[in-house]
């Protein structure tokens, strides 16, 4: 544990100093959100937080990590997912230049050698997904495709990356559970149970982990400074990749985030269902209709971060089957709790 302290330390004082940087320059420099873009009635804040733990990542990455053409891969990709998602910050860009991008990305990561080559299985043999190779010629080498692996790898990291950004409704919600899932998959990645080397991924879920703890302070409601989707698309691109460097860790990922991907699934699905755009926001999402049922937004956070820690937390422990079993509890509970709060708003009109 002690080896890991250092880049912890670095990364959280790091971020705490160019914060409070941030908190002076960004209102000289207009770098403010617009809250008149969303019918919000307040005086602007800092925005473009998320250039904050990005910057803080990568020098603690280039410090403390031995870099191998996989670091590389992961910090081009997350570089690139930054780039774009401050230009929309900037000035809005089309939702499919964003996917596209994305998809760019998360393909970086793939032609570096980060992958998943199995699932497990908790009825029997794991679900191999490098069976089928394809081999393609670029330029002087030849990249072996594995169709099922790479396909769910770079379906993966978009999935994670748009529920994240999904997720970032309230202040304080994406740093404090992106906090949970990067803390969740570093104490996995240390663990004695592991067979092959994981200290690559542990330092960098912990630098990540520390920087969004720092953060955290600041953009807990009532929030001094927002991220933008600079943080929360940069923060879904490295916990997507963090899940599967090393060692699949995708159910764990799975528990940690699953209330936002569910969440995800089903705002997507309504909007298909009501003939609307799947990239076009509204103020649908579970954190929101928390608020309509009389939480508070703090209590909204926290309720969340504890299923989230709950989850996640729980995953550290358990087997295979028995994460299936977490997997299928937490769906249930999500629709009594989406029924709960459906149930209230009819009744909620009815008055």
């Amino acid at each position: 544990m002690i080896e890991y302290l250092i880049p912890a330390a670095f990364s959280f004082i790091l971020t705490l100093i160019l914060t409070f940087i941030a908190l002076k320059l960004f209102p000289k420099w207009k770098m403010m959100d617009r809250p008149h873009k969303y019918g919000l009635k307040r005086k602007p804040i800092p925005y473009y937080g998320g250039l904050i733990f990005v910057l803080v990542f990568v020098i603690g990455t280039l410090i403390f990590v031995q870099l191998d053409i996989r670091v590389i891969g992961v910090l081009t990709g997350a570089l690139m997912i930054a780039t774009v998602s401050f230009l929309d910050d900037l000035k809005d860009i089309n939702p499919w230049i964003r996917l596209g991008v994305q998809f760019l990305g998360a393909l970086t990561v793939v032609i570096s050698g980060v992958g998943i080559e199995s699932i497990s299985n908790p009825f029997g043999d794991p679900f191999i997904l490098d069976q089928f190779e394809l081999d393609v010629p670029f330029g002087d080498t030849i990249l072996t495709i594995t169709l099922l692996a790479d396909l769910f790898t770079v379906v993966w990291i978009i999935l994670i990356v748009n529920t994240m950004n999904f997720l970032d409704g309230l202040n304080g919600l994406v740093s404090g559970v992106g906090f949970i899932a990067a803390l969740t998959i570093f104490v996995l990645s240390i663990g004695s149970h592991n067979i092959v080397d994981q200290s690559t991924v542990a330092t960098m879920a912990v630098i990540l982990a520390a920087a969004l703890l720092a953060f955290w302070f600041f953009d807990f409601h009532p929030s001094k400074i927002l991220m933008g989707d600079t943080g929360s698309m940069f923060i879904g691109f490295l916990i997507a990749v963090f899940a599967i460097f090393a060692g699949g860790k995708i159910a764990t990922a799975f528990l940690v985030l699953g209330f936002p991907i569910l969440d995800a699934f089903w705002v997507i699905t309504r909007r298909i269902v009501q003939g609307r755009s799947p990239m076009q926001g509204d103020l649908k999402h579970l954190h929101h209709r928390l608020l309509e049922v009389g939480l508070t937004e703090r209590k909204a956070l926290i309720l969340i971060y504890i299923l989230c820690a709950f989850f996640g937390g729980s995953a550290i422990f358990l087997g295979t089957t028995q994460k299936l079993f977490l997997l299928v509890a937490m769906g249930m509970f999500m629709v009594i709790m989406a029924t709960i709060i459906v149930f209230y708003g009819i009744r909620k009109l009815k008055r």
